[in-house]
């Protein structure tokens, strides 16, 4: 597979055929243009590691990228780590036992960044065949020399850390001769280091220490940390896990005093955190949960699901057995609801979406379809119709059999509501869970919904508690029906959340769907003296609501409303590109400067940094009043794409400053840019005429 910068080919070493319960060696050969390169599994300041999807046999299993030593690439204030010329990315794969075939087919889906003045994404599809009972070792050369450039564990020695101040101070003891010269330090963890800062070290009494400077926009606080080490003239170095001794400080937060210099005890390398405390940390975060979810029941969201449960335990307060089934059948909806939630969101993610928790109310669909059935809880509260009149008779008499379904799926609708609540109780804990093994993840989000069922369990089990309810009677009537108030809010907050993601036209739509739903209720509710004016009622409420939904239903499916307007923005401010911001401010007679860009660009940071973040240029643009608008492409967005390609290109960063009048031409800058070069072109712009 060539492109215009990089040829990759799909490898297979075997030299002894491809034999049951052994291991052969796949990988990925990227053989570089000059001066272009693709990245190693943590990219540095910015870019993408290269990702490769295996498609394999029934009980073949392939294991991690073996990473080669990368090498530093800096450019300016910034350093990635990466490669460049000829590299391979191999993969060990485990034979199963039983494997008789006589040739192993081989697939491959493979992604890479690959930068040089500009980054482009590309991708690739492999597919090779080799019989099974021959050897395969063309490549064999390249695998060696690989291996051979693959860091290893460092044997005989020991390693510690400790914050100091605005660096990582660390010793590493028990190398077998000093290092001739400077050792390079590449952190596997992402977000902890600067990477282009200088590492300050000194060799002293057989111990190797190393100031390692934090970046200033730290992310990450990991309890050890994993990194290669690379000494003068070494092919390929040493992988070191270096527990950290003592607290992190709090990201965000300011430089605390520097340790003292006292020594800490060392640990053999590689080294884990101990298990005592992972199994602290995974109980304080079961604990979490269980409070978090119990605070929950106090958050506005939840409250109008909760109101009906209280409704439920007062009505079942002389009937121990129905109040207790109905308790343990709500918390199994609610326990079961944040596992099935959780079991999704962990799959999308593991399918490579980025989703947060909550990430149901995300999706106006949903949002609409909860809206509309809060209107339906609270009407049928206010007395406008009876769920019985509604349902077939085959299900109305199923859930007159059954009432502990309505108290679970009552559990089901409290997670669906609740759980974007959670985020303010127990960060810490989902932090933890969503980057736990599945097991633990599902344990940690099963405890918070029992926490949040905890309170309606307990009134259910213990007689004292139940006691404390009023008794059943006739205030139980206006009780209900103002049960549907809060309702009626949670409509109105989940109204605003939809006009938030699609728009004020969008909102109105669904309030729109929202009164035809309750004149379609009330229909189905109200008296009527015969059959057939029953049925003309119910006909006339149907036709209504299907009429706005299908008004209704483009609104919702709609891209979010645009930014503010980019013109009503203060000099200097940059806002979110869009076809209609770019049009709005040329129309009112400005120009417009255009910032391509992504995340894991590294020229586009470097010149978002220096040329874009000078003070100058920026007051020059003010002057000039330019509008300053910026398209991020760190995610793909096909709008973005059309542009660059009218432009005539494929990848980032592009600059592109629009005059006023739409007879001049874009003016498309260098990728290295420049202030003058900046300058020179606003220099160009007409005057709108």
């Amino acid at each position: 597979m060539v492109t215009d910068h990089v040829r990759g080919e799909l490898l297979v070493h075997a030299p002894e055929g491809i034999r049951p319960g052994k291991t052969l060696w796949l990988g990925l050969a990227i053989d570089h243009q000059p001066h272009w390169h693709t990245y190693w599994k943590n990219p540095g300041d910015s870019g993408l590691a290269t990702t490769l999807a295996w498609k394999l046999p029934a009980g073949f299993t392939a294991g991690e990228i073996a990473w080669p030593t990368p090498k530093k690439l800096p450019l300016g204030p910034l350093t990635n780590y990466g490669y460049e010329n000829r590299v391979l990315l191999p993969v060990p794969v485990q034979v199963p036992a039983g494997f008789a075939g006589q040739e192993l087919k081989i697939g491959l889906h493979a992604e890479w960044l690959v930068c040089k003045e500009i980054c482009l994404p590309e991708s690739g599809d492999f597919d090779i065949t080799v019989p099974a009972n021959a050897p395969v070792s063309a490549s064999g050369a390249l695998f060696s020399a690989t291996r051979a450039a693959t860091p290893v564990a460092l044997e005989g020695a020991t390693a510690t850390a400790r914050v100091d101040g605005k660096a990582i101070a660390v010793e590493v003891r028990g190398l077998a001769a000093a290092p001739q010269g400077d050792v390079q330090y590449f952190a596997e963890d992402i977000g902890v280091i600067d990477y282009a800062a200088r590492v300050d070290q000194q060799w002293a009494d057989g111990t190797l220490r190393l100031r390692v400077p934090l970046s200033p926009q730290r992310s990450e606080s990991p309890t050890v940390l994993k990194a290669v080490l690379v000494a003068p003239g070494q092919p390929a170095g040493w992988t070191v896990s270096i527990p950290v001794e003592g607290p992190w400080p709090a990201i965000g937060a300011a430089d605390p005093a520097p340790a003292p210099a006292a020594a800490v005890a060392p640990v053999p390398m590689p080294a884990a955190p101990a298990a005592p405390a992972a199994d602290t940390s995974f109980v304080l975060s079961l604990l979490f949960a269980f409070l978090g979810g119990a605070l929950l029941n106090l958050m506005p969201c939840v409250f109008p699901v909760l109101s009906l449960k209280i409704f439920s335990l007062v009505q079942h307060r002389e009937e121990r057995r129905k109040a207790v089934a109905g308790g343990m059948a709500y918390t199994a909806g609610v326990v079961l609801s944040f596992v099935a939630l959780a079991g999704l969101l962990l799959a999308l993610r593991a399918g490579g979406a980025e989703l947060g928790w909550g990430f149901q109310l995300q999706s106006p669909p949903v949002v609409a379809g909860l809206a509309a059935l809060f209107t339906l809880i609270g009407l049928n509260l206010a007395g406008v119709f009876e769920f019985g009149g509604v349902l077939p008779g085959a299900l109305g008499g199923y859930r007159a059999k059954n009432p502990l379904v309505d108290d679970a799926l009552s559990g089901a609708l409290a997670v669906a509501v609740a759980s974007p609540c959670t985020a303010p109780f127990m960060g810490a804990a989902l932090g933890v869970a969503l980057t736990e093994p599945a097991p633990q993840a599902l344990a940690i989000f099963a405890v918070l919904g029992l926490g949040m069922a905890a309170p309606y369990l307990l009134v259910a089990l213990v007689p004292a508690l139940g006691r404390l309810l009023p008794r059943p009677g006739a205030w139980m009537v206006r009780f209900k029906v103002l049960m549907a108030f809060p309702m009626f809010a949670t409509v109105v907050w989940l109204l605003w959340v939809l006009g938030q993601q699609t728009g004020i036209d969008a909102m109105a739509g669904m309030a729109g769907v929202l009164v035809a739903l309750a004149f379609a209720c009330w229909t189905i509710g109200a008296p009527a003296k015969s059959r057939g004016t029953k049925i003309a009622f119910a006909v006339a409420g149907g036709v209504v609501l299907a009429a706005a939904v299908h008004l209704a239903w483009p609104l919702l499916k709609a891209e979010p409303a645009g930014p503010a307007q980019a013109s009503a923005r203060s000099p200097g401010h940059w806002a979110p590109w869009s076809v209609e911001a770019v049009g709005q401010a040329r129309a009112a007679g400005k120009p417009v400067f255009i910032d391509f860009t992504a995340a894991w660009c590294i020229t586009c940071q470097f010149n978002k940094r220096t040329v874009l973040s000078d003070a100058q240029l920026l007051k020059d643009f003010g002057a000039r009043d330019v509008v300053l608008l910026r398209a991020d492409w760190t995610r793909r967005d096909p709008a973005i794409t059309r542009e660059l390609a009218q432009l005539g290109r494929s990848g980032v960063p592009v600059y592109v400053l629009l005059g006023p009048n739409h007879s001049q031409p874009p003016q498309v800058l260098s990728e290295v840019l420049t202030v003058e070069q900046v300058r020179t072109a606003l220099g160009r712009i007409r005057p709108a005429s």
